[in-house]
């Protein structure tokens, strides 16, 4: 199956961002979730202190989340659609909170150690950005790198469980609602992709595998309440030990 990548995908973003959130709004849901996801990283103190990283940011729903999540940590948030952080940035932020125009193939050129403190970066956030991205192994990695030893990582994504069941669901949510939706708004390539993409990726447990192939320790997944159940779920794991030379990642 044929799915967008790389600029395909940031350009389609870029025209779907002006609507982008009064359809996600039509999801029941949506913004609970990540909410649910952000909590589940457990920061400390209303994250006083602590330096967070969110990654695929969009328009900026995720941000807000992890926001609610730790109002009193400093946040960057980082998108490769320029269209999604022009709408994100123009919302209402504390001044802790800044964004980054960035592939997130090349995450440690935008952002670096440094700028989440001299030891990396508190936690990481990503929704929805895994199964957008060419190369979700060198991704991992990056995250890796820009963690402090012991920081966390949340991964908020649809990951089906592989249930023949779930994915019939996901089939005929996409079928019925989310492609004759982006069709009115004239995105409806980027919502064959949606459908498409989440066809294609890691069921949950393969995610979790990579997770745990990537370095990361103390991997869990936990699922949504409600229809997202089996089609949503949060990956928490924190920052492990370095790999040792020679270990080869199961996927």
């Amino acid at each position: 199956m044929t799915l967008l990548r790389d600029q395909d995908l940031a350009h389609a973003f870029d025209h779907a961002a002006g609507t982008y959130d009064r359809l996600v709004a039509m999801n029941p849901g949506y913004h609970a979730d990540l909410r649910r996801s952000a909590r589940r990283l457990r920061l400390p103190d209303g994250g006083a202190g602590l330096k967070l990283l969110d990654i695929g940011c969009g328009t900026g729903a995720s941000t807000a989340a992890l926001l609610r999540a730790a109002p009193h940590a400093e946040i960057t948030a980082v998108d490769a659609s320029a269209g999604m952080l022009e709408r994100a940035a123009a919302k209402h932020w504390p001044g802790r909170v800044r964004f980054v125009h960035s592939p997130v193939e090349e995450l440690t050129r935008a952002v670096t150690p440094d700028t989440g403190g001299a030891s990396g970066y508190d936690a990481v956030f990503a929704a929805y950005l895994f199964r957008n991205v060419t190369d979700a192994q060198g991704v991992l990695a990056s995250v890796r790198a820009l963690l402090r030893p012991g920081g966390r990582l949340a991964v908020h994504e649809y990951s089906l469980s592989g249930s023949a069941a779930h994915r019939a669901l996901w089939t005929a949510l996409c079928r019925g609602v989310i492609i004759p939706a982006g069709t009115l708004t004239g995105d409806r390539e980027l919502y064959h992709h949606l459908w498409r993409s989440v066809l294609a990726f890691d069921t949950a447990p393969r995610f979790a595998a990579r997770l745990a192939g990537a370095g990361m320790d103390d991997t869990r997944i936990v699922p949504m309440a409600g229809w997202s159940t089996g089609i949503v779920h949060t990956f928490l794991a924190r920052r492990g030990p370095a790999q040792p030379d020679g270990v080869a990642s199961p996927c």
